[in-house]
């Protein structure tokens, strides 16, 4: 019977992400996640080489995946809410994202796939800054921290949902909150992106 590789490699991918998302990289180890997938570890070495191949890929899979969902359609203060709508949406759906992001932030090291991400960031913060040139978003913010603050304003629910749970006094599986919770970050990104009236 042949060997099914496509399937052993998602497998392996895919209990490598539940493990990673809860451990981290130094945390998880090879053989935990050959268990998890129902595969000799040797499988793993075999197919990525090592921890550190398939935690990289691991990552950068889910940021493509992350990139393929939200769109940055226009850089109007429309398309500016639905962009930090969207990513709240995914972030709410996919929170093992969040939990990759936090423990590469705390393990240091170069990041991964740091160049393409870098390139894909760049472009939307170039994007912003033909926005403000033109005079439809606000020029008061450097474009680089605009993006960064409305990308933070839809990703911390999920990045510290303990303490978005304390405030609103909702967890963040009441549909009725999740709802709230977007409309609030769709009209708080376009007010923060509103361009201002300079005084005469």
């Amino acid at each position: 019977m042949a060997w099914d590789t496509d399937g052993t490699r998602r497998r392996l991918r895919d209990a490598a992400l539940v493990e990673f998302a809860a451990r981290g990289f130094d945390g998880t180890t090879v053989n935990a996640i050959a268990a998890r997938a129902g595969v000799n570890k040797e499988r793993l070495y075999s197919y990525f080489g090592d921890k550190k191949a398939l935690w990289d890929l691991v990552l950068s899979t889910e940021l493509e995946r992350l990139a393929a969902a939200v769109n940055l359609a226009g850089v109007g203060l429309g398309d500016i809410g639905e962009f930090a709508g969207t990513t709240y949406d995914y972030h709410a759906a996919h929170p093992e994202l969040s939990r990759l992001l936090q423990w590469e932030g705390l393990q240091g090291g170069p990041p991964a796939d740091a160049a393409a991400r870098t390139t894909h960031y760049r472009e939307k913060v170039a994007q912003f800054a033909a926005a403000q040139r033109d005079g439809i978003l606000d020029d008061c913010i450097e474009p680089a921290h605009l993006v960064f603050a409305l990308i933070a304003l839809a990703a911390w629910w999920q990045t510290v949902p303990q303490l978005a749970e304390m405030i609103t006094g909702t967890g963040p599986d009441d549909q009725q909150e999740r709802a709230a919770r977007r409309r609030f970050i769709v009209e708080a990104a376009k007010r923060l992106a509103t361009a201002r009236r300079r005084p005469a």
